[in-house]
């Protein structure tokens, strides 16, 4: 039984990685950030009835002034796309245009600078749900310049979790499992069967690693406990790298140099060469979890004053070799944690190093290198080469809990916690 139970979270697993709804279209488009307004570490999460809103800002290094639109788009538990029409899920107007907008000011890049706050007044999601925020041009879907996935929270469940260390002896040092309590809260006994529920994890709001659970390991008439470690467990990691570049005329930590053309607008950043931390000691530090912050110490506007650079990472592995038939990515919100030619490491012979450049704003920065294997059927990216996992890494885990009665056409999100591990904190 248990077995069929790993079998099936492999799949479930799989079936969340394959939609991969979050993606930028248009590469001149940078620096999107979505979060719970005024905390840019704060995840996109609403309350169904609370006047919460998020915070929009993005990009356009094309310059130029254009008609920029939003809409929301109901998902199920999956992110697959639930077939309701939008009146069905929205209140107000379907699509809004994003009226803030500025170009940049006393830097050498030009970008307009375009922000808003979602919902508007009067409009948003009438009922709780995962929702695809899409933006597009013109007023015209087909269009589609990026996408950010957004959570609308309609409680009806308390959620309860706890991050623990595993039984099993050959994750003990290495993984963290999660135990969760759910126990309806404006619904009467026995009104939702273990069969109409699913729950989700994610870890440092990382989706395409996500878990989904979809049968208790107990129920007992009002409650419904998760608890199989086969289920529930996580490759701890390590804490986040990180690199400040509030600055580009001082140098921040873990700046090694910043290289400023006089023929040109090009500034290049050198990032301090990063080594592998697997078997070094485990050091605890408090970073971001692989979140970045738009800020600026140079002028007083960060999001419209901020400069742009190329930023050169690298990487030596063990005895400056290349790893054998794997790929080497870096990886951080800011790279909304894709594994694409855009943050592909190439292996530089000579130096013994993996290198990469990538075209950022000035910020502070969480980052870490992932690993996936080019052979084989296991394409999952890993942590395992490069930073390896210790279990009393200090993580941030969300819980999700859809529900969807007989006959319904999508899942409704009626349950959400988020919980640290932090065991020596």
């Amino acid at each position: 039984m248990r077995s069929i139970f790993f079998i099936y979270l492999l799949l479930a697993a799989f079936l969340l990685r394959a939609q991969a709804p979050e993606r930028i279209v248009r590469p001149f488009i940078r620096s999107v950030k979505l979060f719970k307004a005024g905390d840019q570490t704060a995840s996109p999460v609403l309350y169904l009835g609370q006047p919460d809103q998020l915070e929009l800002h993005f990009d356009d290094t094309e310059g130029a002034l254009k008609a920029y639109y939003y809409t929301l788009q109901l998902c199920n538990a999956d992110w697959t796309e639930a077939r309701l029409p939008a009146f069905d899920y929205l209140k107000g107007f379907i699509t809004q245009r994003i009226q803030n907008y500025r170009v940049s000011s006393g830097v050498q890049t030009r970008y307009m600078h375009y922000q808003t706050l979602i919902p508007e007044r009067n409009s948003g999601p009438t009922r709780g749900g995962n929702y695809l925020l899409k933006v597009f041009l013109n007023d015209d879907t087909s269009q589609l310049v990026f996408t950010r996935r957004v959570v609308v929270v309609n409680k009806k469940v308390s959620v309860m979790a706890q991050v623990l260390q595993p039984f099993n002896a050959n994750f003990f040092l290495t993984h963290q499992r999660l135990t969760i309590g759910v126990t309806p809260q404006q619904l009467p006994i026995n009104a939702i069967s273990p069969q109409e529920i699913k729950v989700v994890i994610t870890q440092n709001d990382q989706w395409h690693t996500a878990r989904m659970l979809t049968r208790p390991t107990i129920f007992r008439g009002n409650f419904y406990e998760y608890s199989d470690e086969e289920q529930t467990l996580f490759a701890a990691g390590q804490e986040w790298r990180w690199f400040d570049l509030r600055s580009m005329r001082l140098r921040g930590e873990r700046i090694q140099r910043i290289v400023d053309s006089d023929t040109s607008a090009r500034t290049d950043v050198f990032v301090q060469t990063d080594t592998e931390r697997v078997g070094q000691l485990y050091l605890f530090y408090r970073d971001y979890n692989g979140k970045y912050l738009i800020e600026n110490i140079d002028n007083p506007l960060p999001h419209t004053q901020g400069e742009y650079g190329w930023v050169h990472f690298s990487l030596r592995p063990l005895g400056g070799r290349r790893y054998n038939d794997k790929e080497v990515f870096v990886t951080g919100e800011w790279s909304g944690y894709e594994l694409t030619d855009a943050y592909k490491m190439e292996f530089d012979v000579a130096q013994g190093l993996y290198k990469k450049a990538i075209y950022l704003k000035q910020g502070f920065y969480n980052y870490g290198y992932l690993t996936r294997s080019v052979l084989g059927a296991d394409q999952q990216p890993s942590f395992e080469y490069t930073e390896g996992n210790f279990w009393g890494t200090e993580n941030e885990y969300s819980v999700f809990v859809y529900f969807r009665p007989f006959g319904a056409r999508a899942d409704e999100l009626i349950g959400y916690a988020r919980v640290r591990s932090g065991f020596q904190r």
